[in-house]
């Protein structure tokens, strides 16, 4: 699982980055079964979406785990293991921003599906893999499982396990290919199903002898 197997190279986000990932997640996650109907005003939805994606990608980038191809066509944000998504000034921050998008019953939806998902992390360390997508205007060329196949070759190396969720089971499968297994169900306030997966640690592949 290397760079070769994507048609862009693979690098690590900057903050130069943050709008371009921002544009990415908003538009990978108009119309998820998750979080799309958490901001129902379809017409508001981009900015009300992309204000709260922008919060947690800003956030994300104080680890060197956001991998994107080469003009952010695609993007994978891992928290590495000990790290955390949000200070708890960021999830204040969060509060204020949704209370002032979606009012305080949305807000209220939002949040405890963050707990939620929050709860069900593992104990034991491992590579979170908190956000996968690509922006609809690439879609179809492999780049998100091929930017997933290069985090996992990484994260192989440094033999650390990953964890994600699955808030749309249409990915299910692709997950299980790269080598996750279902670990949980989450029911969120809607009655919608996240699946929780875990992938254990590996060893890296023996290097090709010449």
């Amino acid at each position: 699982m290397t760079t070769e197997h994507l048609p862009a190279p693979v690098r690590v986000a900057g903050p130069a980055d943050i709008d371009a990932l921002v544009a990415t997640m908003t538009t990978a996650f108009f119309q998820d079964p998750l979080w799309g109907p958490v901001f129902p005003d379809a017409a508001r939805r981009a900015e009300q979406a992309g204000a709260m994606w922008r919060l947690f990608l800003a956030s994300s980038l104080r680890y060197p785990w956001t991998l994107v191809t080469e003009r952010v066509e695609s993007a994978a944000v891992w928290i590495p293991p000990g790290g955390f998504e949000l200070t708890h000034e960021e999830e204040e921050a969060l509060e204020r921003l949704l209370l002032d998008s979606v009012g305080r019953p949305g807000a209220d939806e939002i949040l405890r599906i963050f707990e939620q998902l929050d709860a069900a992390r593992p104990d034991e360390p491992h590579h979170y893999l908190t956000l996968l997508g690509t922006h609809d205007d690439h879609r179809g060329k492999g780049l998100g499982m091929g930017l997933l196949a290069e985090s996992l070759a990484r994260i192989d190396a440094l033999g650390s396990p990953a964890y994600l969720e699955s808030s749309n089971p249409a990915n299910d499968a692709r997950y299980e290919r790269a080598g996750f297994v279902a670990r949980d169900r989450i029911t969120v306030p809607s009655g919608h199903l996240v699946t929780t997966m875990w992938r254990p640690a590996r060893r890296p592949a023996p290097a090709a002898r010449g």
